[in-house]
C-alpha cells in the first residue's frame, strides 16, 4: 500500500499544542513539506524552546491560548484550514495528578470545539488518540478491534476516559456531520525534546544515567513496553493524515522490552555506574503494551525502521547536550 503526499504548499494546518514533543517533531515535518502552519499552544506542558527556531518563519504562526476555551480572536485563525492536528493534552503520569481537570477539558470540550471547525472548514481532523485507550489490556499485542480494560476511577482514568470520549466524538462526527476524521492510536514513543521531569521511563532513566543516580525501576519491573522512536511516530502520523482512512489505527514499534531491561540498556548506552534499584508501582501501571501493526502495514504501508539502540543513543545524546 501506498500513500500519496495529500497536505503540502498552499495548504493551511492547525496544529493544537504544537509546542509539545512529538507535536513539534510534526509541524517541522509539516513546515518542511511547505505547509502553512498555525499552532495553538498554552504550554501547560509544550516548551517554546521546542518550536523556537520556527518563529522567524514565514508560514508558521504561533498562537498562545487554551484550545479549551475555544478558538481565539487571532488573525491566523481566521482564515479556512485544510487539516487540523488535535495533538493538545498533558500525557505524563505526574500530570494525571497535577493537571485532572485540565485534561479531561482538552479531551472533551477541545475536541468538540475543534471538531465544529473541521465541519465548518471541511478540514480533515485527525485526532492523537493513545494505546492508553486499551487500558491494562487482557488482549496481547492490543488490536484496533480490542475494546479495552480501563479502570473509568483510576488516577489514569482523567487521561485514559478523556481519549476515549475524544475517539467517540471524533466518530459521532464522521457519522453525523460528515467530517472527513482519523484516529491514531500512539504508543510509548521517545526522541530529543522529551521533558526531562514527566514521569516517563526513558527521559527519567537517561536522566538518572546522565547523573550517575539510582534508577528506580517500578514494581519488579517486569512489566514491559514496546519502545517508538519518534521520527518513525511522526512519519505514521503523516501517512495517515494523507490517508483517507478513519482508524483507529495503531502507531508505535513491536520491539517490546521490560523495564528492567529498558534500564540496563539505558545504563550501558550511557555508560553510567547507576544500578537499577526498585521502587513502589505506581497504580492502574499497564502490564504489558504492544501494538498489533497489521492494519497499519496494511491501509499505510506503515513499517518503522529506528532500532531502540540507535533511538535511545540519538535520545541520550539530546539529554547529555541540555544537561552540560
Amino acid at each position: 500500500m501506498k500513500v500519496e503526499q495529500r497536505f503540502g504548499p498552499g495548504h493551511r494546518i492547525l496544529v493544537t499544542g504544537g509546542a509539545g514533543f512529538v507535536p513539534s517533531h510534526l509541524v517541522d515535518s509539516l513546515i518542511g513539506r511547505g505547509c502553512t502552519v498555525v499552532v495553538l499552544d498554552n504550554f501547560v506542558t509544550g516548551a517554546k524552546e521546542n518550536i523556537a527556531h520556527l518563529l522567524d518563519t514565514p508560514n508558521f504562526t504561533l498562537v498562545e491560548a487554551d484550545v479549551s476555551d475555544g478558538l481565539p480572536d487571532h488573525p491566523a485563525l481566521a482564515e479556512r484550514f485544510d487539516a487540523i492536528l488535535h495533538m493538545a493534552s498533558p500525557a505524563s503520569p505526574t500530570d494525571f495528578e497535577k493537571l485532572p481537570v485540565e485534561i479531561l477539558r482538552v479531551g472533551s470540550v477541545a475536541t468538540l470545539h475543534l471538531l465544529e471547525r473541521a465541519a465548518a472548514d471541511g478540514a480533515r481532523f485527525l485526532l492523537a488518540s493513545t494505546s492508553e485507550a486499551y487500558g491494562d489490556p487482557k488482549e496481547h499485542p492490543q488490536r484496533e478491534t480490542y475494546w479495552g480494560n480501563v479502570n473509568p476511577i483510576g488516577i489514569r482514568s482523567v487521561y485514559d476516559e478523556a481519549k476515549r470520549f475524544s475517539e467517540a466524538a471524533t466518530m459521532a462526527y464522521r457519522r453525523s456531520r460528515g467530517v472527513d476524521t482519523a484516529i491514531v492510536r500512539i504508543f510509548n514513543t521517545y526522541g530529543p525534546r522529551m521533558r526531562p521531569d514527566d514521569g516517563r521511563a526513558i527521559p527519567t532513566f537517561i536522566s538518572q544515567a546522565l547523573r550517575g543516580e539510582p534508577i528506580t525501576v517500578h514494581g519488579t519491573g517486569n512489566q514491559t513496553r514496546s519502545i517508538c522512536y519518534v521520527a518513525d511516530l511522526v512519519r505514521g502520523i503523516l501517512l495517515l493524515l494523507d490517508s483517507t482512512e478513519s482508524g483507529p489505527v495503531n502507531c508505535g514499534t513491536e520491539h517490546e522490552m521490560s523495564m528492567r531491561e529498558l534500564a540496563e540498556t539505558i545504563i550501558s548506552l550511557c555508560d553510567s555506574k547507576s544500578e537499577v534499584t526498585y521502587v513502589t508501582r505506581a497504580a492502574d501501571d499497564p502490564e504489558m503494551r504492544r501494538p498489533d501493526l497489521t492494519l497499519a502495514r496494511e491501509v499505510l504501508g506503515y513499517e518503522p525502521t529506528v532500532t531502540p539502540e540507535v533511538g535511545l543513543r540519538r535520545t541520550i545524546e539530546h539529554f547529555r547536550g541540555r544537561m552540560a
